[in-house]
């Protein structure tokens, strides 16, 4: 029988490889489940190595945390081509299979997890937010809104993670019908919200004069037709 040689990994692969156990094993189960054995037997390395890299739990926890931050703001990246309902519906779709992959560790990134009150988790949290919010400003190509739109779309930021999150919890709701809706209550937000304010207005009727006629906002129209 013959034995394989075990390749030595250099400083910054190890922390990578152990981040990336981490990760993976925090998006099955909730990180108060996973003990540093567990991360050291996936990586097939001592419990004491790992301490070698990381002093312990909890600083293992937020460079995973950070990593699942990273990728989660890099779901709302989406070119600025075609009709804005679509690119939304895109963007949820993308958001909605982070959600599906790392479903504890989504909660844990939004809720805190055990890193609740640490400074650094509730920036990376708040990182991620407003990586959305900026997103969606520059989709609008408006970086300096009005009081009302900025409402509209932190509103909207927050609505799709607590839609999420409620989500993750018996996924009773179909996932594709969330997506949608989702994408139509941007558009409910921002339609109620130029109600009041005629700057939200001006943004609202140049939304629709881009989307086509069977685009996602003239699909919430005929919906709502359906209820009258």
């Amino acid at each position: 029988m013959t034995t394989g040689t075990r390749r030595r990994m250099g400083v910054e692969e190890r922390r990578e490889q152990l981040i990336a156990v981490a990760l993976d094993l925090f998006s099955h189960r909730s990180p108060e489940d996973v003990s540093i054995d567990e991360v050291a037997e996936a990586a097939g390395i001592s419990r004491p190595l790992v301490y070698h890299y990381f002093p312990g739990k909890q600083q293992l926890y937020e460079a995973a945390l950070r990593r699942a931050a990273e990728e989660l703001t890099a779901r709302f990246v989406e070119p600025h081509e075609g009709p804005l309902g679509a690119r939304l519906l895109r963007v949820m779709e993308r958001f909605f299979d982070f959600v599906a992959e790392h479903g504890p560790g989504f909660s844990a990134l939004m809720r805190g997890g055990p890193a609740i009150g640490s400074t650094r988790t509730g920036a990376m949290i708040d990182g991620v937010r407003q990586a959305a919010y900026e997103q969606i400003l520059a989709h609008l190509g408006i970086p300096a809104p009005a009081p009302r739109l900025e409402l509209v779309v932190r509103s909207w930021v927050s609505l799709a993670e607590t839609t999420a999150l409620l989500w993750l919890d018996g996924r009773r709701v179909p996932r594709a019908e969330l997506e949608r809706q989702l994408v139509h209550d941007f558009a409910a937000l921002a339609a109620v919200s130029a109600a009041y304010d005629s700057q939200m207005a001006v943004v609202v009727r140049r939304i629709l004069a881009e989307e086509p006629a069977d685009g996602m906002f003239a699909d919430l129209v005929a919906r709502l037709g359906r209820i009258a």
